[in-house]
């Protein structure tokens, strides 16, 4: 039982370490593009084609789809709660602008800043679904203590003409939109009762979001769609990261549980992202003792906090 647990602790590890390779993939492909809104398209894309091909092959899914429609139809959960996926694009836009900028690691932080104070006003107005919750001292405490490893991280290079701070706040902006899309879907998986139903959902609004994003930017910029550019091969792996994170939660905790698993993660997260700035970082981009201590701080703001709010994901049944 030891041993399992070990190994159920090592994939949640890997999971948070997913999420940061997957920013830096994003980040990668938006610089050579040199178009976001495109290279957020593409990344979101591939994810929508993979599960698209699980769901035809598992008819838990489907049912998990019919299930969603069911409850629409009787009213039992709100159409505009459906549009979560649309946070979901927006997130990876804004990813794939910043993180060129910013590298992974200062994005990782403000993001999860940004997740950590949005919670405190989800749970707050009971947007999860599970009615309303009091917000107390130890949460405020760890927002705090998370925006607060925000500026430390940053702290080297405040300077009225660093425009790279704008990129920060957007980074926390970001952040924001996971937490409240987070609990969209926590309503939205109650009705679907399975989580890849929620994630194929996901993944039609966000992309959908995206190509309408991306129509509405060339018709007033006049930009042109680029071909996809030659260079590392990871660099197209956001999407299918994506889809393998969600496989991973859906399993992972059902047996640690929200709480362990969140920890669990952000710390595989937080020290992902910073060996890829050590080991691969995007052009001008440096790992500071400043970032370091920012970091440190971000996962004890995550520890005081408790992370309580996310909703436990369905177990895909096969």
């Amino acid at each position: 039982m030891v041993k399992s647990n070990q190994k159920l602790d090592f994939l949640a590890a890997i999971s948070g370490l997913m999420i940061a390779f997957q920013a830096r993939a994003n980040g990668e492909l938006s610089h050579r593009m040199g178009n976001p809104i495109e290279a957020a398209l593409v990344s979101f894309g591939s994810g929508l084609l993979i599960i698209s091909v699980i769901s035809f092959f598992n008819p838990a899914i489907k049912k998990g789809m019919k299930n969603l429609r069911t409850a629409v139809s009787k009213k039992e959960i709100s159409i505009w709660t459906l549009f979560a996926g649309m946070l979901g694009g927006s997130f990876v836009a804004v990813q794939t602008q910043i993180v060129p900028v910013i590298g992974v690691a200062i994005y990782s932080v403000a993001s999860i800043a940004g997740q950590t104070a949005a919670s405190l006003i989800v749970d707050r107005i009971g947007l999860t679904g599970g009615g309303k919750k009091h917000i107390t001292a130890k949460r405020v405490t760890a927002a705090g203590v998370t925006v607060l490893a925000v500026l430390v991280s940053v702290i080297d290079r405040i300077d009225a003409r660093n425009l790279s701070l704008w990129a920060v706040l957007f980074g926390c902006v970001a952040g924001a939109i996971v937490g409240v899309q987070r609990a969209l879907n926590g309503q939205i998986n109650e009705s679907t009762h399975q989580s890849f139903a929620t994630s194929l959902l996901n993944f039609i609004m966000g992309t959908t979001f995206l190509v309408i994003f991306l129509v509405i930017g060339m018709l007033i910029n006049r930009a042109d769609v680029v071909a996809l550019p030659a260079g590392p091969w990871w660099m197209y792996t956001g999407g299918t990261i994506g889809v393998i994170y969600i496989a991973f939660t859906s399993t992972i905790v059902q047996h640690l549980g929200v709480l362990t698993f969140t920890l669990i993660s952000v710390g595989g997260q937080l020290v992902g992202s910073l060996l890829i700035d050590l080991y691969s970082p995007t052009a001008g981009v440096q790992v500071s003792a400043y970032l370091v201590t920012g970091i440190v701080m971000t996962y004890l703001g995550v520890v005081v906090g408790g992370v309580g709010n996310l909703p436990k994901l369905k177990l895909a049944k096969r």
